[in-house]
């Protein structure tokens, strides 16, 4: 069964769209579950103040995912080059292998972001 090479391009965008659609569906049910349970350790708590929160959760995990998903990308493509790169001339892994460790601190950036937004809630 030979399959053309159009017809496994939708399939892989039609594979990433699904994949978004869940980790969506998932991330928002799971928010508001948890501010729709109730809670006695904090009854100062009001209604304004636990939009705010949530938003601040969600920015969060926006902010880590999205630095996340950028150092995924990053390291694919640098990774792939540096790996082509090495198999010519070997003498330059060192170099390459720091470029990809340079793509990596996009992950960082993103999670620094989302514990300073969780630190202001």
């Amino acid at each position: 069964m030979k399959m053309n090479k159009q017809s496994f391009k939708q399939k892989i965008i039609w594979g990433q769209i699904i994949l978004v659609i869940l980790i969506l569906m998932f991330t928002l049910g799971s928010v508001t579950t948890t501010f729709a349970q109730e809670t006695n350790t904090q009854p100062e708590l009001t209604k304004e103040k636990a939009d705010v929160t949530m938003f601040a959760l969600v920015a969060a995990a926006v902010a880590f995912g999205f630095g996340a998903l950028g150092a995924g990308f990053a390291i694919a493509n640098i990774g792939a080059a540096a790996m082509g790169a090495i198999g010519e001339r070997p003498e330059i892994a060192g170099q390459a292998l720091l470029f990809v460790a340079l793509a990596d601190g996009i992950a960082i950036f993103g999670f620094i972001t989302a514990l300073m937004i969780l630190g202001k809630v």
